[in-house]
């Protein structure tokens, strides 16, 4: 049987902000979605805040320098941002 490998260490390469979703596209091909309410920075910025961010690391996080808000790749899949 095969079985596909999941990464131990997911690793974001994109991130898009609609005007109620955090998209996150990982390296592995997934993709996270979360609503933009559930992090109350990011929520009230403007798009151009929201679409200036860069990544922490190898990927591991997501850095929004203008509001200074931090992400963790890890803590966007088990839910706990």
């Amino acid at each position: 049987m095969n079985t596909l490998a999941i990464e131990m260490h997911p690793r974001a390469h994109n991130v898009t902000c609609t005007e109620v979703s955090l998209i996150v596209d990982l390296l592995d091909g997934r993709s996270i979605s979360a609503p933009l309410v559930w992090f109350p920075l990011l929520s009230k910025a403007t798009v151009e805040q929201l679409g200036n961010w860069e990544l922490l690391g190898d990927g591991e996080g997501i850095h929004w320098p203008e509001i200074d808000e931090d992400l963790s790749v890890a803590g966007l899949l088990t839910g706990t941002h």
